[in-house]
């Protein structure tokens, strides 16, 4: 840990997908600097609690849950909120990149994309709108393959735009009452799923050729910025879109 945010500690947070990859390693984030964290997976991630717990002295709440089922999800963030003493924080980091031909998608598949990745992102904010009366940070993950118009992911670029613009649309109607919305779309990172998945010497050799910095990314270079979105430290910053990509972008 890099930094500290004083303001953090015993905050109220809630992380969907926090029990793997990018969510393991932000949900950690925020435990190490003493906030209090429930996050929802698909997965049974007890194990992954037990051990933050053994770690730092405080076990976040788990509660399994698909982000897909919308009245599940929102009740997950009551009971965090009733548990935490109300929220301070919600990250959306939940996802599913899938990678299909453009043109063997069918309705389902796409309804199913928009679900994950889009859907579940505006119910959560929905209901954190509803739950943090006065002040409150959101931060949404988005990607970079929007800007990069990556081929092969239409359904998740085309959610990633969403969530951009959603981010903005937000910021802009919920700043009166003091919440901030703000984006952060991520390079490759190599997360467990994307080693096992897709990621392949040549692939990693080829992308790293596009960025600026020399070195893979990891889910720990996401919690920085995160933590930083989540406190006061970025207190006037709202409506925004991080990119952390090791200089893609920028390449």
């Amino acid at each position: 840990m890099t930094a500290s945010f004083h303001d953090l500690k015993d905050a109220s947070v809630f992380i969907t997908g926090g029990g793997s990859g990018i969510g393991a390693a932000l949900t950690e984030g925020f435990l190490a600097q003493g906030a209090k964290v429930t996050f929802v997976g698909r997965s049974d991630a007890n194990a992954f609690a037990d051990e933050m717990a053994a770690k730092h002295g405080q076990r976040p709440h788990f509660i399994q849950c698909d982000v897909t089922d919308t009245d599940a999800l929102q009740a997950a963030m009551e009971t965090a909120a009733d548990m935490q003493g109300g929220l301070d924080v919600l990250v959306n980091n939940a996802a599913n990149d899938m990678r299909y031909d453009a043109l063997e998608l069918t309705p389902e598949i796409w309804d199913d994309n928009q679900a994950v990745n889009l859907k579940a992102y505006f119910f959560a904010c929905q209901k954190a709108g509803q739950l943090m009366q006065h002040q409150g940070a959101i931060i949404n993950f988005s990607s970079i393959t929007f800007m990069m118009g990556a081929a092969g992911m239409v359904p998740y670029v085309t959610a990633n735009a969403g969530i951009m613009g959603m981010t903005r649309a937000l910021a802009r109607e919920w700043g009166p009452k003091g919440l901030r919305v703000n984006a952060i779309a991520p390079g490759w990172v190599f997360t467990d799923k994307q080693e096992e998945q897709w990621a392949t010497p040549e692939s990693k050799a080829e992308f790293l050729d596009k960025q600026c910095l020399k070195t893979f990314m990891e889910p720990a270079d996401m919690v920085g910025v995160t933590l930083f979105l989540a406190s006061d430290s970025s207190a006037m910053m709202t409506g925004q879109t991080l990119v952390i990509d090791a200089g893609v972008i920028a390449h």
